[in-house]
């Protein structure tokens, strides 16, 4: 019986999801599971194997072309596969396939919606919207979302383009923040003075010692705030999005 033999230094793989990086003018890629990228990336997955379909690097997955040691250590400064896969799955490009492609897409697009119905709400009613209303106010706005960047980031840039353009009512939702400011410190009378511009529907609590002020920010000023705070007070969260009361 003839034999076929395979070209010396060649794995054929298939169904698989590659990470990609181009360096030294070359293309190295390595065979993974999409999904386990992601957390190995976020620290959740930290077993190489668990991540790799196999424990290589390639210069083409497709033709299971292997990379050679010397292609890594000019590339690398190293011809330890392992170190040269951790700096590829850690900075390469996830190429997906188009099934993966829709499916990381439509993940991304409900954690997207779920983000700015939890953050937005309507000025009139007080109450959130529905992910689903959101959805078709964003498709008539033409937003595109894309796959390789975070949900979160996603969601603020749809905010952003919500609130500006009206298409329904839409306005972000409160923050209940704390501040604590020991009237020991210097320039607190003026520090107060700031927050009181700044926080809505305060409760005030104050000691001979000590100001606590609690009360609503708009989100948009919460950096301001914590600049101001800086060294000078104690500032706390107590709520991300307040929904408050239409009584």
């Amino acid at each position: 019986m003839a034999v076929i033999n395979q070209p010396s230094g060649q794995i054929k793989l298939t169904n698989v999801s590659m990470v990609r990086l181009k360096k030294a003018k070359k293309r190295f890629e390595v065979a993974c599971y999409q999904n386990k990228v992601q957390d190995y990336r976020n620290g959740v997955e930290k077993d190489l194997d668990e991540v790799l379909q196999i424990n290589q690097v390639f210069l083409n997955v497709s033709k299971g072309q292997v990379a050679s040691k010397e292609d890594l250590q000019k590339a690398f400064q190293t011809t330890d596969v392992d170190a040269v896969i951790k700096e590829i799955i850690s900075k390469g490009e996830i190429q997906l396939s188009e099934k993966e492609r829709q499916l990381q897409l439509n993940k991304i697009n409900n954690e997207m919606l779920t983000i700015i119905s939890a953050k937005c709400i309507n000025p009139n009613s007080k109450k959130r919207y529905p992910p689903t209303m959101i959805h078709k106010a964003l498709l008539e706005l033409k937003f595109n979302v894309v796959v390789n960047k975070p949900a979160k980031l996603q969601a603020l840039e749809a905010i952003k383009l919500l609130v500006s353009k009206q298409i329904i009512p839409i306005v972000r939702s409160k923050m209940k923040i704390k501040v604590d400011v020991s009237l020991e410190t210097q320039g607190s009378t003026e520090l107060i003075e700031q927050l009181n511009n700044i926080i809505k529907s305060a409760d005030v609590n104050k000691s001979e010692t000590s100001y606590s002020i609690v009360g609503l920010i708009d989100p948009v000023a919460y950096r301001e705030l914590v600049n101001m705070c800086n060294g000078k007070a104690t500032l706390q969260v107590l709520d991300m999005a307040v929904i408050e009361d239409t009584k």
